[in-house]
């Protein structure tokens, strides 16, 4: 993750300047983020700006969750999903991870 200076995030467990994950899709989310920053769909100070919102908020979550929720509502101002396809997705997700043995990767079906 070049060019990305991760101390600069608030919370952010760093080992070696490496984050540290406890469940895969908080990686996942991780690097998202770090894509779309990357792509230039937002600056590194409107997800600082978003992420602090969520975290200040009155919402009691775990890091990753306050994380996610920032990543949603960035990419929803900045239009880059529709809320409708963020709820299909999320659906997806939950329909996916329902039929999944535990400790199987999570795979969303095709079509």
């Amino acid at each position: 993750m070049k060019d990305v200076d991760l101390t600069h995030l608030p919370n952010m467990v760093l080992v070696d300047n490496e984050p540290v994950f406890n469940e895969p899709w908080e990686a996942q989310a991780f690097a998202m983020v770090i894509d779309l920053h990357q792509k230039g769909a937002f600056t590194w100070t409107e997800w600082a700006d978003a992420l602090s919102t969520e975290i200040h908020g009155s919402e009691q979550r775990d890091y990753y969750q306050h994380w996610l929720h920032a990543l949603e509502s960035l990419v929803a101002i900045k239009k880059l999903a529709s809320a409708a396809a963020l709820q299909a997705r999320k659906t997806q997700w939950h329909e996916a991870a329902a039929r999944t043995p535990h400790g199987e990767a999570i795979e969303l079906q095709r079509g």
